[in-house]
């Protein structure tokens, strides 16, 4: 393997932080959790979370969408609705919280 395959130490760095930033905003982890199972519409994530306010929901989800974490998708039915999936980097995000939380069961 050459070195160019491999991302350098400070790089990995850069990205473990980043990956911090996303994580650790407030709420987001409940929102991934949320979304494991099935997709589900905004009033339905935020029955699941009701202390969370619908503003900061729609800000996170807006963040979630942009960072290629969640899908929103629009289903053009009567009435038109929308859902809100994990992406395939979503998907793999909750799996990492999962762990992470299995983790704090045990040790916190």
């Amino acid at each position: 393997m050459d070195d160019n395959s491999m991302p350098s130490y400070l790089e990995m760095c850069e990205k473990v932080s980043r990956s911090y930033q996303i994580i650790g905003r407030k709420w987001v982890a409940p929102i991934i959790h949320t979304l494991m199972e099935e997709p589900k519409r905004f009033s339905e994530i935020h029955a699941v979370i009701p202390d969370l306010s619908k503003r900061v929901l729609g800000e996170r989800m807006k963040e979630l969408e942009e960072e290629g974490i969640i899908l929103r998708n629009v289903i053009a039915d009567r009435p038109v609705r929308t859902e809100y999936s994990l992406t395939r980097k979503g998907t793999e995000l909750a799996r990492a919280l999962n762990a992470v939380g299995r983790w704090a069961k045990e040790w916190l």
